[in-house]
């Protein structure tokens, strides 16, 4: 039985993601701060907050009950703040909610999933930043999240190199720009978008085919990576925003 576990993995890029790792014969465990119904006997929604540890943790062993220790965890969720703000208007509450939510709920949830992964000598671990988040840049008005990100970024490359040797991979996947109805959007879906090199916009199929591959064992030479899956906007200087 191959077991994954994904947060938030029951709307938006997440449902894609799943939906996939389904395609590919997966047994998906889905941490959810709000369950979702969706029925299917491959399925387990768990309610789970990502800024509590020992919710998170119970829902971990609830999963490892249902499933079996997961192989493969995929830290699709992370808090967001989306009203603009500079530093200095931050409240403490949510600085802790996206530092923890980004970057201590993975540590958590890494530390737990490691032990079995050793064991079997296999296993793969998926966090998400944002696009160039490996050169730990600055973000104007985004300054918790982009802190988050990037401290997630040495977390997951530190990972990588410590577990290489028991055939688990650790990478990152940057999503570019895909909002709204787009996350969950399959290809064949997507409308031309000119400031994009490919010439449309990314969906939550894009994301689900690059994490689909990274789940593989023949993917077992990508490890430490950070990818950004943005059609080259941030490849060629004069697409940049």
């Amino acid at each position: 039985m191959k077991h994954v576990m994904i947060t938030s993995g029951a709307k938006g890029i997440g449902r894609v993601v799943t939906e996939r790792l389904l395609q590919d014969g997966w047994h998906v465990s889905i941490l959810q701060r709000n369950p979702i119904d969706w029925e299917h006997e491959r399925i387990h929604m768990i309610e789970a907050g990502l800024t509590d540890r020992e919710q998170l943790l119970s829902a971990y062993e609830q999963a490892v009950e249902r499933f079996g220790e997961p192989d493969a965890l995929i830290l699709n969720a992370g808090p967001y703040i989306f009203e603009r703000k500079p530093l200095v208007e931050l409240t403490d509450d949510e600085w802790d909610e996206v530092l923890t939510g980004n970057l201590s709920a993975s540590f958590w949830l890494m530390r737990r999933a490691l032990p079995s992964m050793r064991s079997n000598r296999f296993g793969r671990i998926i966090s998400y930043g944002f696009p160039e988040s490996g050169t730990a840049p600055g973000w104007i008005h985004r300054s918790a999240f982009a802190a988050a990100k990037t401290g997630l970024v040495s977390l997951t490359k530190s990972v990588a190199l410590e577990e290489a040797p028991f055939g688990i991979t650790a990478n990152m996947v940057n999503p570019g720009n895909i909002v709204g109805s787009q996350k969950e959007m399959r290809i064949e879906e997507a409308e031309v978008d000119e400031g994009t090199p490919v010439g449309r916009h990314g969906t939550g199929e894009d994301i689900a085919r690059l994490i689909s591959f990274l789940l593989q064992e023949d993917s077992d030479m990508i490890t430490g990576a950070i990818i950004d899956v943005t059609g080259g906007v941030n490849v060629v200087h004069q697409y940049r925003k």
